[in-house]
């Protein structure tokens, strides 16, 4: 055993012998002349390992191959609607339709489900209204929509096997990680559906591939494939976040070792350092191609959605007036009537529906947590119809004979027929937020009287220029209280009132009156005549609107709408319950077949990456603590191997699952399958790690570093050196080889155990099922 100043000197001497920089692909970048390479010896091996590729291509080959098998199997069952294809489905049928609608998920992913449709010359009539309805009964080419995420998810696994491929790991490695994402039920379960996650999944890994295919380059910089494939990184990752917004995470994964790449080049003490100008090029270019490039294709894509979305739709309550008039066959631009003074009108809240409501009910004196009411008559939000939602528009000055318009900017009141009462805001603090002021109605004696100016507040349309007319349903207004400047308001996250209020929503004054949620509309006038000339309906032509504007408002509604999605869901779940498969989905299940699909992970799969995770995070900090104490355990290539291309891919989960901690929407188990394919990759190079297995070295010397090399070792000293060399690795090898056959057996064994879950065939009585409820899984027919 060699003594811990020995091992200090053999780590002296290995820096010595080589300076490296990280790199994704765990190669040692040469940075001085100080690296001792025999050059003849390295050319040798290089052309070795060139033909010894064949056992990598078949191996390629034979995982491609079992991926279509698994993905495409059986994929015509069922002939029905299973879970949320209950929604992109319909979106693919509505940009068939070209009917707008309205989706939280940017449109890159649904176009490519319309195009599958449009290839089979489908006409979008069914609109996959309910899970359970029948596709055969509605003519539906359902096989050819799902064939598109499933020649994605199996497209997923070949790359898989091809990043660990191009990042220099043995062929057991390779096959290892492909086969963590090949047999994983979960993989399979998601990717044989109408579904958008295996396009996210599948453009995350060519991002990974792309960029490790550029890195290697990094000694031929500005050449041909050099810019190819920076631009594939570039686009790649643009289609991840131009399917979900998640997509970002991908990009932080790609960020960081390209800003880690930048720092090492600006450094001077390089070989050969960059000039400024040289070092300004280099990050010109990242800067095109990973953020100009992606950012114009993310908005190429939302071009043609609004290019394809021409007719009016479903999706049209979420924009603002002025889109919509964008829109062929609008009923908002139809229906549209301008509001007089003295109208009766019933006003709604734009995001929650709920209409503005008053009835002769009181606060009570005092609220729950002892705070003092108003006592004043109760102003709440109804979501149905109903005589007390009607308010009559009243002027703030005297007005002479009818017909007067009311406009943008007005001063304005509102007295609520049923009970002749006045709307009022003032300053007392509203039932549950003691932030926000409370809007309650007053007697006419007190709203002409010493409560006025209470009364008044200025009516503000979304968007609209000075004197503009005021319109149901085509105008968006914020109604703001004159002496306090606070705009009435609810949102769906307050709770509902008490009993006392009858459980209808809270209406209060926002001190921020600029947040999109103060808006409101005029549902509708009460007791128009009907020989009414403003029921007379003009031919309105289409109105344009500019991209950047319709794009930032559509960006807009998106995410305030993704971030509102915190209701419950019987089979959402934890990021903690993720990594360890606590739970799953059920997708779809046929009482009378005892059938079910239930979305799950391979468990034996899944627990194994989750330890190597764990065991990855213990090897770093085993061997901080040792070379801290003097012990030198690794080489410098190990090392480096270990840190740059295992911990690349560490980053990468970690990135794509961490920040779901501080999430509050919705969260489900499939969230975490962009971060399992990085943990099957991580695994796949500590099983290399673990049995010291010598690795593909093709992927660590490019030719420029052997044409920049300098001989240090004789031919005769490598040759002297290689059998040993060999007979160390060909024993590796083996044990490699029989541990990773054991993996792959048990990983087979499990995904085929699950497999009636995943393909939802053949139907199981009550022991198969309860036989497979490892961790208490909710399944069905259990009983």
């Amino acid at each position: 055993m060699s003594s811990p100043q020995a091992a200090r000197a053999r780590g002296k001497e290995g820096s010595k012998k080589r300076a490296t920089t990280p790199n994704p692909d765990g190669s040692a970048a040469m940075t001085n002349g100080n690296a001792d390479i025999d050059l003849d010896a390295l050319k040798e091996k290089s052309k070795d390992v060139v033909t010894r590729q064949w056992d990598y291509k078949l191996a390629f080959a034979v995982i491609t191959g079992l991926a279509f098998l698994t993905r495409f199997w059986g994929i015509s069952h069922p002939d029905q609607v299973v879970f949320d294809e209950v929604h992109f489905g319909k979106f693919a049928s509505y940009y068939l339709q070209r009917t707008y609608f309205f989706d939280v998920h940017p449109p890159f992913g649904k176009l490519l489900f319309a195009f599958a449709g449009w290839l089979v010359g489908y006409d979008g009539s069914f609109l996959f209204e309910n899970i359970g309805d029948s596709y055969i009964t509605n003519k539906v080419p359902y096989v050819a929509y799902r064939s598109m995420p499933a020649l994605m998810g199996s497209l997923t696994v070949s790359t898989t096997f091809w990043i660990m491929w191009e990042s220099g790991y043995s062929l057991p490695a390779c096959i290892v990680s492909a086969a963590l994402v090949l047999f994983d039920n979960a993989h399979v379960g998601q990717t044989r559906l109408i579904l958008l996650d295996a396009t996210l999944v599948l453009f995350m890994a060519l991002s990974v591939l792309s960029y490790i295919r550029f890195y290697k380059l990094r000694h031929e910089p500005f050449g041909r494939k050099w810019w190819k494939w920076l631009l594939i990184t570039g686009v790649s990752m643009s289609c991840v976040i131009s399917t979900k917004y998640v997509g970002a995470f991908t990009f932080f994964s790609i960020g960081v070792p390209v800003v880690i790449d930048l720092w090492d080049l600006l450094d001077v003490k390089r070989r050969q350092p960059l000039s400024m100008p040289g070092f300004g090029m280099h990050l010109g270019a990242r800067v095109l191609g990973l953020i100009v490039v992606p950012f114009l294709m993310y908005l190429f894509w939302f071009q043609v959605h609004f290019a394809i979305l021409s007719r009016s739709g479903p999706g049209d309550d979420f924009m603002t007036p002025e889109f919509q008039e964008t829109l062929s066959d609008n009923l908002m631009t139809q229906q549209a009537v301008n509001i007089d003074y003295f109208d009766s009108i019933s006003m709604r809240h734009k995001e929650t529906k709920v209409f503005l409501h008053s009835h002769a009910d009181r606060y009570p004196l005092r609220y729950e947590d002892g705070r003092i009411s108003s006592q004043g008559q109760q102003v709440t939000g109804y979501p149905h119809n109903d005589t007390n939602n009607l308010w009559q528009v009243m002027p703030s000055k005297a007005l002479e004979g009818a017909g007067h318009r009311v406009k943008n900017g007005d001063l304005v009141r509102f007295r609520h027929l049923v009970t002749d009462t006045w709307l009022l805001s003032h300053d007392v603090a509203s039932p549950s937020m003691p932030t926000n002021q409370e809007f309650s109605t007053v007697a006419k004696g007190d709203a002409n009287g010493k409560r006025y100016n209470d009364t008044l507040f200025e009516l503000r349309i979304e968007n609209g220029k000075a004197g503009q007319d005021f319109k149901t349903k085509a105008s968006h207004f914020k109604l703001v209280h004159f002496p306090t400047k606070v705009a009435m308001w609810t949102h769906p996250t307050i709770p509902p009132l008490p009993e006392w209020g009858y459980k209808q929503a809270e209406i209060n004054g926002n001190k921020n009156i600029l947040q999109t949620s103060n808006l409101w509309y005029a549902e509708d006038i009460q007791g128009i005549p009907a020989d009414s000339p403003r029921l007379v309906k003009e031919e309105r032509k289409i109105k344009s609107m500019p991209f950047l504007k319709k794009y930032v408002e559509l960006q807009r509604a998106m995410f305030f709408h993704n971030n509102a999605l915190t209701s419950s869901h019987p089979y959402a779940s934890h990021p903690v319950q993720w990594p360890f498969l606590l739970r799953g989905v059920s997708f779809w299940t046929e009482n009378d077949t005892r059938q079910q699909i239930y979305f799950l992970g391979n468990p034996v799969g899944w627990w194994f990456a989750s330890s190597i995770l764990a065991v990855f995070a213990g090897i770093l900090l085993a061997d901080q603590v040792s070379v801290r104490r003097g012990v030198d355990a690794l080489d410098s290539r190990t090392r480096s191997r270990l840190y740059n291309s295992t911990g690349f891919f560490f980053l990468i989960w970690a990135a794509h699952y961490l920040p779901f901690y501080i999430m509050g929407r919705q969260l489900f188990l499939h969230h975490y399958l962009p971060a399992h394919l990085a943990s099957a990759l991580v695994a796949g190079a500590l099983v290399e790690f673990i049995f010291n297995v010598e690795p593909n070295e093709l992927a660590d010397f490019t030719e420029q570093q052997i044409q920049d090399g300098r001989k240090g070792t004789s031919k005769t000293q490598s040759t002297r050196r290689r059998p040993i060399r060999e007979r160390i690795a060909g024993q590796s090898l083996l044990v490699t080889w029989a541990a990773s056959g054991v993996i792959l057996a048990v990983l087979v064994w499990s995904f085929l155990y699950f497999a009636p879950l995943t393909y939802g065939n053949p139907g199981l009585d009550v022991a198969q099922v309860n036989a497979r409820k490892w961790l208490n899984y909710d399944l069905h027919f259990a009983k």
